[in-house]
């Protein structure tokens, strides 16, 4: 059967760890020597011009569907492919061109929304009690999960070197944890902006309930349509979201919100290498118009935006522990998923959480903290790093 016949090309070719694969007739076939790191089960058929055309969107479909089964280790599977230079995830015979996406103020709100939007109640299933949904920074080996988002928050805001009474614009605030640690333990005034109306919802209410009304700020905005200026601006996992076309705007935009000197902590997810900077998949079914640019990119409308770089930081450890903890969490409310939303969405949340860890494991993809000045680099900071050390052990990062 030429499917079949195919299909073992694939495989030959996607994986540098022993798998056994069992075919939809029952036939069985081990790749590699030693103990197989998983089993895949093609339960049916699937359309070889499919994968041809979009072997990640053909393969996701199909293991939320159920036509695929993966027995052993997901994360682990899905590394070895992300690791074989010729496998279906990187042989640029099996990618066509993704459509662009539109970048509108309209649309990049339906993006967020679909995505944000599924409920609070959802990520609080699995997310730690900080309602993080970014990156964490472990200190330590032994931090917990809560523990490291703190950490993460307040890494971040002792980089930007703040002092009592300064303002704070946050692009993309989500819960809005950034924004209170920066009002309760760093005396700033903080803003907050979000297209996501659960997040609205959830930090209003929340503002209200420690009567922070004077000194946290939130707006159901685009950043796009912001004028005022702050002594410091943080975007945490934002830029990845506003699409290729749209990056240098949103650099120009950090600019722009910024007074003269102020200073910029940048965090996103970021590519170390060249390649498409879309997965088809995640765009359908996670994040519509999701866009990871490489570091090239990003420093090149940096330089564009008259920002200077005062430090660059990668993290990709940082985020590879954070979705496994993730995907541990998320498997112990899996019956709660599944009767609330169903077995399909469950196995797309569940692929999801995985590959993204593999495919920091692998160094796929990475996320780095770029600190910016709008103006001469290091302005109005210290002389050397160890101010931002020096606060973390101060912050009780350590």
């Amino acid at each position: 059967m030429l499917d079949k016949t195919i299909y073992k090309q694939i495989f030959k070719a996607s994986f540098n760890a022993p798998i056994d694969v069992e075919f939809w007739d029952g036939e069985q076939v081990s790749y590699g020597s030693g103990e197989p790191i998983a089993k895949i089960i093609l339960h049916e058929v699937i359309p070889i011009k499919d994968i041809m055309s979009h072997a990640s969107l053909t393969f996701g479909e199909a293991y939320m569907d159920g036509k695929i089964e993966i027995q052993g280790d997901l994360q682990h599977l899905v590394k070895t492919v992300y690791s074989s230079k010729d496998s279906f995830l990187n042989n640029s015979k099996f990618s066509k061109l993704i459509p662009k996406h539109a970048h509108t103020e309209k649309i990049s709100k339906t993006d967020v929304q679909s995505h944000y939007d599924i409920g609070n109640d959802f990520y609080e299933m699995w997310l730690d009690p900080t309602m993080t949904y970014s990156c964490a920074y472990f200190a330590s080996e032994d931090d917990s999960l809560e523990d490291a988002q703190w950490n993460k928050v307040r890494h971040i805001l002792n980089k930007l070197h703040t002092k009592p009474g300064e303002t704070l614009l946050d692009i993309g605030c989500g819960w809005g944890t950034l924004m209170f640690t920066a009002a309760k333990e760093y005396n700033l005034e903080a803003t907050g902006v979000t297209l996501s109306q659960e997040q609205y919802d959830f930090v209003t209410n929340k503002i209200e309930a420690e009567g922070l009304q004077d000194r946290v700020h939130v707006y159901l905005k685009d950043y796009r349509e912001l004028e005022q200026t702050y002594d410091h601006v943080t975007s945490v996992g934002m830029f990845e979201h506003v699409g290729k076309e749209n990056l240098e705007e949103y650099f120009e935009q950090v600019k722009n919100r910024l007074v003269d000197n102020g200073t910029a902590l940048i965090h996103g997810i970021t590519g170390q290498h060249d390649g498409a900077g879309v997965d088809a998949w995640i765009n359908k079914y996670i994040f519509p118009g999701g866009y990871i640019p490489n570091i090239a990119e990003n420093i090149g409308h940096i330089m564009k935006s008259s920002m200077q770089i005062d430090d660059v930081e990668p993290l990709r450890r940082h985020y590879q522990k954070t979705l496994e903890i993730w995907t541990e969490n998320f498997h112990h409310v899996s019956e709660e998923v599944i009767s609330k939303y169903g077995e399909r969405f469950y196995r797309m949340w569940d692929l999801y959480l995985q590959a993204c860890a593999a495919s920091f494991e692998s160094g796929n993809i990475d996320v780095v903290q770029y600190l910016l000045t709008k103006g001469a680099s290091g302005a109005k900071l210290p002389m050397t790093r160890s101010y931002i050390y020096n606060a973390d052990i101060a912050h009780s990062v350590k």
